[in-house]
């Protein structure tokens, strides 16, 4: 059962790295606003470590590394890790340059399919900067599909042989064992000095839809945006606290409550 957030419920926390979605967590009504991007360099300040963790295409991920004042940005739902080294954009990926063709490959067949059963579906309008997956809008840019045709393109994906998860914007698919949650480790073991538990010790995830329930359940300290009500019914494991305010504003209510 999650429980409202409140300062008494984050003093708890030892805090020092936040992981977090961007789509309808960050953004609110589709935009990053000021008060949602200034919390993120509050926290950048403090020396809290920010990673976004998306479904959203290596183009972006690219310009969210270099622009925003983060450590690392996971994307394309566990694809692969982005981050800066002396410098230099570091780049690691699930799967070889060749498997990622051969990937992308499988996946048009199944996005003919789709367009093709699913009426008034479409491309996800960020699909020319994807490296791993295919995402098809369910409601971003056309008018929203209904929960049984949304089904629907879960269930092209799966008879393929393809993973599936579905946003608040998007469905993603994808070939390889890969998720959000296991890039996510990977990139602690990897890239971070302390232990697993430790770094979830003093973590928290910050989302908003079903996608996100993997990692509501790994992390000790999960927050859920105030949108992520509408969905409870669907995820096994809530969020620890849910804000009072939806997307972004939800975001700037959490950080108001660390008072940095």
């Amino acid at each position: 059962m999650s429980q409202d957030l409140s300062a008494e419920n984050l003093n708890k926390i030892n805090l020092k790295y936040v992981f977090t979605d961007i789509d309808d967590t960050l953004t609110l009504n589709g935009k990053l606003l000021p008060n949602a991007y200034e919390a993120l360099w509050k926290l950048k300040n403090a020396g809290i470590k920010v990673i976004p963790v998306t479904g959203r295409p290596a183009g972006w991920c690219e310009m969210i590394v270099r622009f925003w004042p983060v450590e690392a940005v996971i994307g394309e739902n566990g694809g692969f890790y982005f981050y800066f080294k002396e410098r230099t954009l570091k780049r690691v990926f699930f799967n070889s340059e060749e498997e990622r063709r051969i990937n992308q490959q499988k996946l048009k067949q199944v996005e003919e399919e789709v367009l093709k059963k699913v009426a008034g579906s479409a491309l996800a309008s960020d699909q020319f900067t994807r490296l791993m997956d295919l995402a098809i809008d369910h409601c971003e840019d056309i008018p929203a599909l209904s929960d049984e045709k949304v089904d629907q393109i879960v269930d092209v994906f799966k008879k393929h042989g393809a993973h599936a998860k579905i946003s608040s914007i998007h469905v993603n698919g994808w070939f390889g064992d890969y998720d959000k949650v296991s890039m996510i480790k990977r990139y602690i073991t990897e890239q971070l000095t302390e232990s697993m538990e430790e770094v979830f010790e003093k973590s928290v995830f910050v989302g908003d839809s079903p996608n996100d329930a993997p990692n509501f359940e790994v992390f000790r300290y999960s927050i859920g945006v105030a949108n992520i009500k509408k969905y409870l019914n669907k995820i096994k494991t809530p969020p620890t606290f849910i804000t009072t305010q939806e997307g972004g504003d939800g975001f700037v209510e959490f950080i108001d409550f660390l008072k940095l």
